[in-house]
């Protein structure tokens, strides 16, 4: 199959746009309560599908999306992460996010932290954004730590996402891109 994006490669991960081999782990993902909780909710193989193929259609409608993550020592697909903004700069989404999601085996190991540095040095350095957000429910603890870990602040609070979310209201945590090249510099 051929990539309609980069791959980008880090210590221990590799981030490519979704194919058609991912799906397996797209629809095992689903199925996770607690992974699922904060990111749409368990879905069947039929939803997993339609999001794998919604992040496979911004990456070719957009030429960025949120990257297939694989464990580069076994090839094990573990999640999904990067930029997202659904309908681009004319869309109503709070503003260019990179967002994660790894399946409950690969949590708590630093992959979507190792990740997120990729994604958002890629989003800075080749898509242009001068800014980065993260939309995280208050609830989500570990998505916080993580925001924060990679030198994220809460910008706005009970922000609701554009339909059909808006029933999910989240905080928004950001930072422009001088800081995160500064924070990357020290």
């Amino acid at each position: 199959m051929t990539t309609i994006g980069p791959t980008l490669t880090t210590a221990r991960l590799i981030l490519r746009p979704p194919q058609h081999e991912d799906f397996d782990g797209f629809a095992s993902m689903a199925q996770e309560e607690e992974t699922m909780r904060f990111i749409g909710g368990v879905g069947a193989r039929d939803a997993a599908w339609r999001g794998m193929a919604t992040l496979a259609g911004s990456w070719a409608l957009l030429g960025y999306g949120m990257f297939s993550v694989l464990r580069r020592d076994t090839g094990e697909w573990i999640g999904r992460l990067g930029p997202w903004r659904p309908a681009g700069k004319e869309g109503s989404w709070p503003g260019d996010e990179v967002g994660w999601g790894v399946k409950a085996a690969a949590m708590g190991q630093g992959f979507a932290h190792e990740g997120a540095v990729a994604a958002i040095d890629w989003a800075f350095d080749s898509l242009g954004w001068d800014h980065v957000i993260h939309c995280i429910d208050k609830a989500n603890a570990p998505s916080i730590k993580l925001a924060e870990r990679l030198g994220s602040v809460r910008e706005r609070e009970n922000i609701p996402l554009p339909p059909p979310f808006d029933i999910y209201k989240v905080d928004i945590y950001g930072q422009s891109k001088a800081q995160w090249k500064a924070r990357r510099r020290a």
